[in-house]
């Protein structure tokens, strides 16, 4: 307990701000809702205008502060412009910074100024529960947090953020999928410190279900079914809203044994984990060789989207590949998908062998099932693709089939020469496999490996598969 308590406070006083801190942030938050309400009343938009998340709530972290200004639009406003008069008044308000263009349910503005990140963003100016679009309940989680959250409570809100960024898994967008500030707070809220917060995720069984307000008190069947996720955290501003919708059970469960790992050596850093360094070139080409499995990588260039549609379509995508490939006999291991964003994206899936036999073994119904027996005859009886059979073994029919692909390239060849929609490919990957397709595996991907450092990470980490905070753990036990 002692251990704990020293790692926690040194690391809370890392990431306090400091009144100096604080000063400049809220200049700049103010600074940024007056322009904002400048470039609104410039465009002829009534919008009241204010700062919200964490720096309203003061649960920001001294080392990576983010503003968010939302502006709540009149309930006129069509819901297909809401986006776009949003974008509109945020690249006016922003104007001279690095842009980039977000989405969630809609389009909103990312911008960075003295290198602190700011979110603007349209919602509408509802009453709760009148809720026209997913951002109309945040200035309502707001006022909820701010008013039940205590002095110390915000610090140990600090403490778990920070915990999550060091484990990876912090941040609700789709490239994340991971802990939102918000249901942060909540956790805190409902657990009152982050050592409580820790070890009830250690315990973990099956489901995780918080209710603070009640709303379902006495009807555990009723928020099982309406809520079936394994961690629920029922919005106290929407009891019809699960706030941990957005997190994947891989960040969950990473949660979950990180947990476990901290609880029982408690380390600096699980909070600030050592940069990854990279394999040299003739390192990775040795690990390659060696592995025993076969790496796919799937290349694509400049892809023209939004971080969170880029992200939604290489995830789908991904999934497809995946599935293509297992439902071919080709037995995937682990599979990622990895992009800059920008110039480059990979997807790497790894296979036991990139090679299977020409021919395998299939079985049909057992015997005791006439019409699929015969549905199986009549099926491969003098089918041109059986090598031997239909024939009994056991209680049932087997035949020995030949295979359409026996090499796993060929494969995503053949199913990728047009894009790949047919096999599940998203919209924007299609276009680009159509355009180019290129397949690299093993040591074939050591060009790009040498040119990104950080796909060159990206694959160091992938490689090894340990996660940093479990190296941690057991180098210092």
């Amino acid at each position: 307990m002692r251990k704990l308590e020293a790692v926690t406070q040194e690391v809370l006083a890392g990431i306090t701000p400091t009144l100096k801190d604080r000063a400049k942030i809220r200049a700049l938050a103010e600074k940024l809702q007056q322009k904002t309400m400048r470039a609104c009343e410039a465009y002829g938009v009534k919008a009241a205008v204010r700062v919200e998340g964490s720096v309203a709530k003061d649960t920001w972290l001294k080392e990576e502060p983010e503003i968010d200004i939302f502006m709540r639009l009149p309930a006129t406003v069509p819901r297909r412009e809401l986006g776009e008069i949003g974008l509109k008044i945020a690249r006016k308000a922003t104007e001279g910074a690095k842009q980039v263009e977000r989405f969630a349910e809609h389009p909103y503005l990312e911008a960075f100024i003295d290198d602190v990140r700011i979110n603007i963003v349209p919602c509408y100016d509802v009453k709760q529960g009148e809720w026209l679009s997913a951002t109309d309940r945040t200035p309502f989680h707001t006022d909820y947090v701010q008013k039940r959250l205590s002095e110390s409570w915000r610090g140990e809100v600090r403490l778990l953020k920070k915990f999550l960024k060091g484990i990876g898994v912090y941040g609700a967008e789709i490239k994340t999928g991971g802990f939102s500030g918000y249901l942060c707070e909540l956790l805190i809220l409902h657990y009152k410190s982050f050592a409580e917060t820790l070890r009830a995720f250690a315990a973990y069984k099956r489901r995780i279900p918080i209710d603070i307000e009640g709303y379902y008190t006495g009807r555990a069947r009723e928020l099982q079914l309406l809520f079936p996720e394994p961690l629920v955290v029922v919005d106290p501003v929407d009891k019809g809203r699960n706030v941990a919708s957005a997190v994947q059970p891989q960040k969950l469960f990473t949660l979950v044994a990180a947990s476990r790992a901290f609880l029982k050596t408690p380390r600096r850093e699980f909070f600030y984990p050592p940069k990854i360094s990279a394999l040299p070139a003739e390192a990775l080409r040795s690990r390659l060789e060696n592995r025993g499995t076969a790496l796919i990588f799937l290349k694509l260039g400049r892809i023209d989207a939004v971080p969170d549609v880029l992200w939604g379509q290489l995830y789908r995508t991904q999934r497809a590949l995946g599935k293509l490939l297992e439902l071919n006999d080709f037995k995937v291991i682990r599979q990622a998908v990895w992009s800059n964003e920008e110039t480059l994206s990979m997807f790497v899936f790894e296979l036991e062998q990139r090679f299977l036999s020409s021919a395998k073994k299939h079985l049909g119904p057992p015997l005791e099932r006439v019409k699929e027996c015969d549905n199986f005859l009549a099926k491969y009886a003098n089918a041109s693709n059986v090598v031997s059979g239909p024939y009994i073994e056991g209680d049932r029919w087997v035949v020995i089939l030949r295979r359409k692909f026996t090499d796993a390239i060929e494969l995503l060849k053949e199913k990728l020469k047009d894009g790949g929609r047919n096999a599940g490919a998203a919209e924007l990957m299609a276009r680009l496999f159509k355009e180019k397709l290129e397949i690299l595996v093993n040591n074939e991907v050591a060009e790009v490996y040498q040119r990104s450092s950080d796909f060159a990470e990206f694959l160091t980490a992938f490689l090894s598969g340990k996660p940093l905070w479990l190296e941690t753990a057991e180098a210092k036990r």
